[in-house]
């Protein structure tokens, strides 16, 4: 039995949703007391509960301590069924944490699997479904699996009421490098929004504009969504390399200035964009766990984030595979899986 402090490093969900994972794949037995110990309002919320059962409805496992705002779970795992799965957060919690907490496993299950998952799509603190879908499967896709994904509907924060779909054909992941992004092929910039005015779009878009001032007219496009999938808005750029897409995304919030979210945004892809590493800041954290079940690999990021140095000491607790890390010349990161 694994016992882990959930207060430890970043002390969030991660520690919750990568322990399950892990657990479910290795086999090992864990208790996490004090989780999210260092959140505001600590114990779990919606999605983590979610993406608990989630673990336990596509394995034969059971959990002690599972409900809301409870700081203390046991979780013995059991064997993983692939199947159809359907899940539902019930508030805007984010779709592609639940996701992350189940996929692995269910790729390394012994046939191929569908899962729906409904609930936030596009809300911050939480990964968008286009990074998902951009970023992050694709490079699942070259370890050996075939993963698609596909939104059936949008969810903002407050209101949720998201759909994606994610169909998953297992095979074991084989560990590869992620050291070149490769020459640059596109650069674009989407406005989502539903139910908000166009004009709080449009301006969240040109202030932007005054960042990315060597972009193309043509990269900035406006997608009104269906006012029933509102309100809210999500701002996202893409960089598109021959070896990975970075997706940055900002979300509109009251209170805050529609520019201001448009230029702090842009600030950020600019940023990606400017450097040479392979993985930006959210890409980073999120390739540690399938190259550490690959035996291995190695990839170039931006700066070490404590997302990632946690989720390096939770792998490692499961797996004994130590997470390296260096600062290059060139002002990146080396990461390198242990094998």
């Amino acid at each position: 039995m694994i016992t882990i402090d959930g207060s430890e490093g970043e002390g969030g969900g991660q520690v919750l949703r990568n322990s399950c994972a892990l657990s479910l794949i290795t086999g090992e037995a864990f208790t996490i007391d004090n989780i999210r110990g260092k959140r505001a309002k600590p114990g779990l919320m919606r999605q983590h509960l979610t993406s608990i059962q989630a673990a336990c409805q596509i394995s034969t496992s059971d959990c002690d301590g599972l409900e809301m705002r409870s700081s203390k779970i046991t979780f013995r795992p059991g064997k993983v069924v692939p199947g159809e799965y359907s899940f539902a957060v019930g508030t805007a919690g984010s779709t592609g944490l639940v996701l992350q907490t189940i996929l692995m496993p269910l790729i390394y299950a012994d046939g191929p699997s569908r899962v729906t998952i409904e609930g936030g799509t596009h809300a911050a603190m939480a990964p968008p479904f286009d990074f998902l879908e951009k970023c992050y499967l694709p490079i699942i896709d070259r370890m050996g699996p075939t993963v698609s994904a596909k939104i059936v509907r949008h969810g903002f924060y407050p209101r949720g009421g998201g759909k994606i779909v994610i169909d998953i054909d297992p095979a074991p992941l084989r560990a590869i490098d992620c050291m070149d992004r490769g020459e640059l092929i596109s650069r674009s910039g989407m406005m989502k929004f539903a139910g908000i005015p166009f004009d709080i779009a449009e301006r969240m878009i040109k202030a932007s504009r005054k960042t990315l001032t060597d972009w193309r007219e043509g990269a900035f496009i406006y997608r009104d969504l269906p006012d029933s999938e509102g309100p809210g808005m999500a701002i996202l750029f893409e960089a598109e390399y021959e070896n990975v897409t970075e997706v940055v995304a900002g979300f509109g919030k009251i209170g805050v200035k529609a520019e201001r979210i448009g230029k702090s945004t842009a600030a950020r892809i600019a940023g990606y964009i400017g450097s040479t590493a392979f993985a930006g800041p959210y890409l980073q954290d999120q390739l540690l766990l399938p190259f550490a079940i690959a035996g291995g690999g190695k990839f170039t990021s931006v700066k070490i984030s404590q997302h990632t140095l946690t989720a390096a000491d939770i792998i490692e607790r499961f797996t004994g595979r130590a997470t390296r890390f260096s600062k290059l010349d060139d002002g990146t990161h080396l990461v390198e899986v242990g094998g």
